[in-house]
Order: structure tokens, then sequence, then C-alpha cells
């Protein structure tokens, strides 16, 4: 059933793109890409078929990426999310697990559960925010190869497309860096033989370290500043042998609207795939992306609605988009996805952040250490002022624009709404109701 789903989208995916072909660069789209020679367009016509016959025929073993000049084609449609534990023992299928996993005291040492085959874990954070922050517990874990980002490289390299048709792509890219494929990302970048062209090469520890980059030692806790000025010259090819050296892998992504979309891996056999799916006050997300400059990524949600970049339009597609991913999970769950969705409120995550990462930790079966709670400790001391700025930055005008945007969002998610700019103002009022977990 949701093969046929996959293969839905990408079969129009494919036709899309016989009427809006893709330029090869970052430019926008000519005019003249409408006006391309009849045999131009039998050719695409032949690769859609080829397309769907691999999806249909070969599923999950076609993860290879073909750039055609203007067009961009992607054959098979497997995508993936999040963490993966890579084996280094011959392979073999994995137990699937299901329910609660067995976790000690929170911001205890923890003893992670013992997991059967491949593991990997997805995080889902909601549009930034504090989902960099999120990533970082992942990224200076000792066991995990974490990437920022990565599909980034596909919303950069296909600006003409709308959120929903690059799904497919950005899926497979990610199915690719999943079995250490590091040198996929070298089809969206300009200078393929520096690792330094990876997205936000600094935030990832293990890029930062041996045998990537030798400026530090594997277990190191690296500050961002010190990678970026002694990695950014390593060659690109270090990336994959650090890759198969690490038992989990962590990928950040915030491209995805459909958790659906996510489906066909969890049922995939060769994956053991957990969600975590981190979101936050709709009014605090507004006020982030006020301050922090997310030009691109507007542009292209205002593009697919024929507008230019508008605020309100694309809080809207993320709030939407949020609390679907949410109802998805709740309404009509599949089988697979028992046990392996977490959802995380950013404000749990910043009034306990020892505790809130054991439960991750615990979830991702990954051990904890004096050192990481130590570093967790120092740099979560300040999250709580941060986690209320919005009350201060925002006009209650503000407030009411986002409140009535995201008003199914913040009632899924049991986010009070205030009445007046003093209710606004007084932080001794909680505006987080409580949540029942999944």
């Amino acid at each position: 059933m949701e093969e046929k789903h996959f293969l839905n989208n990408s079969v129009l995916y494919e036709l899309l793109l016989i009427i809006l072909p893709f330029p090869s660069s970052n430019e926008p789209m000519p005019l003249w890409g409408f006006f391309f020679p009849p045999y131009i367009y039998i050719f695409k016509c032949f690769l859609i078929v080829l397309n769907s016959a691999c999806v249909l025929w070969f599923p999950y073993r076609f993860p290879t990426i073909l750039k055609c000049g203007f067009i961009f084609i992607t054959i098979n449609v497997p995508f993936l999310l999040f963490v993966i534990k890579i084996k280094k023992a011959p392979y073999s299928i994995p137990t699937l697990s299901h329910g609660p996993k067995p976790c000690s005291g929170a911001g205890s040492e923890l003893s992670p559960p013992v997991r059967k085959g491949p593991i990997s874990h997805s995080l889902v954070p909601l549009w930034r925010l504090g989902s960099t922050f999120a990533g970082q517990l992942f990224s200076q874990h000792p066991d995990v190869f974490y990437l920022m980002e990565p599909a980034k490289h596909v919303w950069h390299h296909l600006p003409g497309g709308s959120p929903e048709l690059l799904q497919g792509p950005a899926r497979d890219l990610i199915h690719a860096l999943f079995r250490c494929e590091m040198a996929v990302l070298q089809d969206f970048v300009h200078q393929p033989h520096r690792v330094s062209q990876i997205f936000m090469l600094h935030m990832s520890r293990a890029l930062c370290s041996p045998p990537t980059c030798e400026a530090f030692r594997g277990g190191d806790i690296v500050r961002q500043v010190k990678c970026e000025a002694h990695c950014n010259a390593s060659p690109f090819g270090k990336a994959a042998e650090t890759c198969v050296t690490y038992s989990h892998m962590a990928l950040k992504v915030v491209s995805f609207f459909q958790l659906e979309v996510l489906y066909p891996l969890l049922t995939n056999a060769a994956l053991d795939l957990c969600i975590i799916h981190l979101l936050q006050d709709p009014r605090a997300v507004y006020a982030t992306r006020r301050l922090i400059s997310l030009y691109p990524d507007d542009l292209l949600i205002s593009w697919a609605h024929n507008a230019m970049p508008n605020a309100r339009l694309v809080m809207h597609k993320v709030c939407h988009s949020q609390a679907g991913m949410y109802l998805a999970t709740f309404r009509h769950p599949p089988p697979a996805l028992h046990g392996r969705y977490l959802l995380t409120c950013y404000e749990d995550l910043v009034r306990d952040p020892l505790g809130q990462v054991a439960e991750w930790y615990c979830y991702t079966s990954l051990a904890s250490s004096p050192q990481l709670k130590a570093w967790v400790h120092n740099i979560t001391h300040w999250s709580s002022k941060v986690l209320l700025a919005w009350r201060h930055q925002l006009s209650f005008h503000q407030v009411q624009e986002v409140q009535e945007i995201c008003k199914p969002a913040m009632e899924v998610f049991g986010y009070r709404p205030v009445r007046s700019e003093e209710e606004q103002r007084d932080l001794a009022k909680d505006l987080v109701l409580p949540r029942e977990r999944l």
C-alpha cells in the first residue's frame, strides 16, 4: 500500500517535470525553458517509464541520481530520515522493536537496550527554532555520525520546485547517505573535492574528527569555530571513510511536510528507523524567523503558491504540516510506527534538558557519559530565557496574527492562546498545557 503511494508521488513529480523543466543551476528558470524541441520531451517520457518500472520491480535498489541538463530525474523512491546504526558485522535482518524502550532514571547513566541488526533513528525538527541545539545533542555524542540538514543541497540545487515535489529527491539523497554513500552530495556542490562543501560541515563533530580531519581526537567535544578553521580543506572522500566507523547516524531534517512519506522506510526490513518529532510554540517560531534570515526557504514555499515571500503563508505551511504529521500518527498509524515515533516539545527540553536528553539517548540506544552531561548542562542554563523571549519581542497584534494562522496546530499541541497584552507579558502564566505522550 505504501509503495503505491510512493509511486504516485514519483510519477506526479516526473510528469510535472515535462511541463516545468528545471534549470541546472541556481538561477531562476528562463522563459525559454518551456520551448525545448519535441525530442527532449520524448526523452523525458522515456525516463518516466523507466523510473516507474524501477519503482515497481526493483524497490529500494536504485539510489542513483541522474542529472540530465535542465531536468533532474530520480531513479527509485526509497527515502529515509535521521539516525542509522551501520553494522560492521555481516548483514542480518533486524528484529523490529515495538512499545516503550526500557530506560533508567532521567539524567542517570544509561544502559541502552540491546537491539539486533542495524539501527536507524530519525529526527524531524520544526523549521529551526531549537532544532540546531537539539541536533548538537546527537552530534556531540561519540557514537553518532551527524549531518545537519543534508536535504538543503536539494533545495538549493532545485530552486524552481515546490516543497512537496522536492521531498522525493530529498529522500533519495538521504537514503544514499544512510548507506554512507557520501559521494552523492558531490552532485549538488560546486567544489566536489572539498569536504567544506557539505552544508554546515562545522556542525558535525564526526566530520571534525579523524579520519576526515586530524585536528581533533575522535572523542573530543569540538567547537564549531575551531572545526571551520582547521577542517575545511579536508578531501571529500574522507567523509565516507569516517561515516562507516560510527555505529549510529543522525540526520537533522526540516524539509519534509508529510509523515506518510516515511512509512515505506518504517516497513523496510533493512532499517530500524525511529523518528523524533521536535516542535515548539508557533509564536516562538515566528519570533525566531523574524530574527534569522531564512529567505531562500521562505521564497521556495511562497513560489509554490505563486506569491512573493510571505510570513503568513510560511507560518500557515509550517503549522499545518506539523499538526498533520502528529495527527497522522494519532488517527491512522501504520503498525510499523508503533514505538518508533517520539513527539518532543522544545519547552520540555529546555525545562529538563538532562532528563529529556536521557530519554532521547535511551530511545535511540545510545549511552550517556559524565562528559556529555556536563556539556549539556553548560549549554542549557540560559535556555529558559530564550524560551520566553517571544513574549517580549512580539507585539500583541503580531501574536494575535500567529494565533489566528496557527490556531489548529496550537489546539492540537496544547499551546494556550493569550487574550490580552497583559496576559502575554505575564511570564508567570504558563501557556503550555499538559500533553499526553505518544
